[in-house]
Parts: structure tokens; C-alpha cells; sequence
């Protein structure tokens, strides 16, 4: 009997630190936003490639992480948990002017990596589409000080005026419990 009540006590030790564990790890995971924006200009011709550069855009992931009682160092992984352009300009206009897109991620001597993309844009898509995501770990690019995209479309309209859209992404972040 003392042996079912000590393996009992064991077992139960061992759930209530491994939920223990779980409840801790959701204080050092949070997410990151980034905006950013990109324009493809009118007359751009059909079915050919278009890539489109944004300007740099900073991390501040030191700061972030800081808030969030962290260190670059104890950063687990990055992964992207979306991506959504939203289309601003022209007024009244939608996404069917697209065939296909892909983005892709710039950093400091690391290689350029795809990190989202729809390879069939639907007629109607409307002016937010969310796009498929990277199941990367992109922690080496946030963890710099900067980082650009590259947008790269492939149009099957002619395009009659500048198109404006909004690109917000959204990275969760993991890092080690107190350094563990």
C-alpha cells in the first residue's frame, strides 16, 4: 500500500511540474507586429515578374525583448504566424489584378529566404488577402537591427494607377525560461 501511495504522490509530482513548466513557458512567449508598405505602380505590364523592395524596417527587438524580461541570447525560435497585405489605394479597387505573389526576407549577411506567398490569388480576393506562411525559424533576421522584404508579383491585369498596399506581419516569439 505505502508503494501505490508513494508512486501515486510521484506520478502526481511529476503532472503538476510538467503543467507547471507549460504555465511558465507562456510568460516568456509573445508576439512581435510589423508594418510596413509597398506600391506597384501603373502600367506594369501582364504575367511578368515585378519585384518591389521596402525600405529597411528596424527591429527593435533588443527593446522588445526587454519588455518582455528577455535577452536576444535566450531567444528559442521566430516563426511567422501571418502575413496580411491590405490593399489602401485606389479606392473601390481589390486584389483580383493579381496572379501570384511571394515575399521574401532580407538581413544582414544572411541569405534571402521566402516567408510567405499565394500562388493562385482568387478573382475575389477583396482589398485584405492573408497569405501562406513559412514554417521557418526566423530568428537569426529579427535578431538583427534591420531587416527589408522583397515583394514579387506576377500581375494578369494592366494596372491604370499606382497600387498601395499594406503589408502587417506578426512573429511569435519563444525564449528560454530563466535561462534554461
Amino acid at each position: 500500500m505505502k508503494k501505490i501511495i508513494q508512486s501515486f504522490t510521484i506520478l502526481s509530482l511529476l503532472l503538476l511540474v510538467c503543467n507547471s513548466c507549460k504555465k511558465i513557458d507562456q510568460f516568456t512567449q509573445f508576439s512581435m507586429d510589423f508594418n510596413n508598405e509597398i506600391v506597384i505602380p501603373s502600367s506594369t505590364g501582364i504575367s511578368l515578374p515585378i519585384n518591389l523592395l521596402t525600405p529597411e524596417l528596424e527591429t527593435n527587438s533588443e527593446s522588445t525583448f526587454e519588455v518582455n524580461d528577455t535577452r536576444k541570447d535566450l531567444i528559442e525560435e521566430i516563426r511567422l504566424t501571418s502575413l496580411i497585405l491590405t490593399l489602401n489605394a485606389p479606392d473601390n479597387a481589390d486584389f483580383s489584378f493579381l496572379e501570384s505573389i511571394s515575399v521574401y526576407m532580407n538581413a544582414q549577411d544572411l541569405p534571402e529566404v521566402e516567408i510567405a506567398w499565394e500562388d493562385d490569388v482568387p478573382d475575389n480576393a477583396g482589398n485584405q488577402i492573408s497569405l501562406n506562411v513559412s514554417n521557418e525559424d526566423f530568428k537569426e533576421y529579427i535578431k538583427k537591427d534591420e531587416f527589408s522584404l522583397r515583394v514579387n508579383t506576377i500581375t494578369d491585369e494592366i494596372l491604370t494607377s499606382d497600387h498601395q498596399i499594406d503589408i502587417a506581419s506578426s512573429f511569435f516569439i519563444d525564449a528560454k525560461i530563466l535561462g534554461l
